[in-house]
């Protein structure tokens, strides 16, 4: 499909909250489809609508084991707490130390717009908050503990 532009913070999109979506569309289809594609692209293991642009709930994440769409998605359990890096495709070059849960639990459509419950541990449940957090206008930026650090370029290997 098709690689979209990220939105950098700042971007006032990135601070409105996401309109539910009714029906699966065939612009949502191709809208899921890019989404997945530029988060590839990106290496990212999330990303949500308002990141490229489109007021809509609509996230998308693979932390390793295969894409996962969520449409207005809700968190419905959560327990434990973890604190670690995160960092954003919207907020390139940086990284900060966020709590979040360690166990969530959400609600969301799938692509043929049937309920579906997913729970998810460590990086997973820390995905599903980040970027359920998009779709209501906040950045992880606003709950880091200790301010934002630059992301160190990777060393080169010596043989």
């Amino acid at each position: 499909m098709a690689i979209r532009e990220v939105r950098i913070m700042g971007d006032d999109i990135l601070e409105k909250q996401c309109k539910p979506v009714t029906k699966m569309t065939m612009r949502t289809k191709i809208l899921i489809e890019d989404m997945l594609d530029t988060m590839y692209e990106k290496y990212g293991v999330g990303l949500a609508a308002p990141q490229v642009g489109v007021l809509k709930q609509i996230v998308v994440i693979d932390v390793g084991e295969g894409p996962i769409v969520l449409i207005n998605p809700e968190i419905i359990e959560t327990s434990g707490e973890q604190t670690g890096e995160e960092g954003c495709l919207s907020l390139p070059g940086k990284w900060g130390i966020v709590t979040r849960p360690n166990y969530v639990k959400v609600r969301a459509l799938n692509e043929e717009m049937e309920e579906v419950e997913l729970e998810g541990e460590g990086l997973l449940a820390r995905a599903f908050c980040h970027e359920i957090d998009h779709l209501a206008g906040h950045m992880y930026v606003e709950r880091v503990e200790d301010g934002l650090h630059d992301v160190e370029p990777p060393e080169e290997e010596v043989e």
